[in-house]
């Protein structure tokens, strides 16, 4: 078994039972002790997991940064996803936008087109969108405001996603893994799985620091995404792994 392979096997132990043991990984994966210490030694070195004595245990996750931040780091890479997420718009589609700093650049570039319909929980989407004047419906979703993200969310906005259907859905998650996308805030991962369980298709938006990485809570499963946009400078052996269980990699 390769590295690689030994990784996502311990990382999926890691997932369901929240800890493990370096002698029973090596029982279960049948190599020596030896072998899982330099396995969680990389790991661990890479933010995937936390060494403790005898095995590993899930890290912490860190809570994210304030959202007018977020919209100041990683600006080139965003812009850059930004242009090629627009491309999957196809005409006269719908499509749904969650609430991020990818997402908020991301309407710079979908405030040029005409002829699709947009429904977004985001307030930064919506004002871009309507600041542009274009030929494009916008529906903003109602729901009750938190203080750090300019967006809705609640029991309020997911029943109102749960009355359309759209061709596509944006989600710009914290953090993805081999296993799927995570956000931080449990109310921001209900928004993102409800809108990805009203669409054709799921398109994630998400530069490479967040790649490899896994955040608070999964809101979507890795069945459900069917296309990862990132920038040129994402890891090309994770993008394999993603490309491996059938998404589209636009990198």
């Amino acid at each position: 078994m390769w590295a690689h392979d030994r990784h996502q096997r311990i990382l999926a132990m890691l997932d369901a039972r929240g800890q493990v043991g370096a002698q029973n990984l090596a029982d279960l994966l049948g190599v020596s002790r030896e072998t899982i210490r330099r396995d969680l030694l990389d790991l661990d070195r890479a933010g995937r997991v936390r060494r403790v004595h005898g095995g590993a245990v899930l890290p912490e996750a860190a809570p994210e940064a304030p959202f007018a931040n977020r919209m100041t780091t990683h600006l080139r890479a965003k812009r850059e996803i930004a242009r090629k997420a627009v491309g999957l718009i196809g005409p006269g589609q719908c499509v749904m936008i969650d609430a991020g700093s990818t997402t908020a650049i991301f309407a710079q570039e979908l405030a040029r087109l005409s002829g699709i319909t947009v429904i977004t929980n985001s307030l930064a989407v919506a004002n871009t969108v309507q600041g542009a004047g274009g030929g494009i419906d916008l529906l903003l979703l109602g729901g009750r405001m938190f203080a750090d993200v300019p967006a809705t969310f609640g029991e309020l906005t997911l029943s109102e996603i749960a009355r359309f259907r759209a061709d596509l859905a944006f989600v710009a998650p914290v953090a993805v893994d081999l296993d799927g996308a995570h956000d931080f805030a449990l109310h921001e991962a209900e928004v993102a799985r409800a809108m990805s369980g009203r669409a054709g298709r799921v398109a994630v938006l998400a530069d490479r620091s967040k790649l490899g990485r896994a955040s608070r809570v999964r809101c979507i499963e890795t069945g459900r995404i069917g296309a990862l946009v990132t920038d040129g400078g994402a890891d090309a052996g994770f993008l394999a792994g993603l490309r491996g269980r059938g998404i589209e990699v636009i990198a």
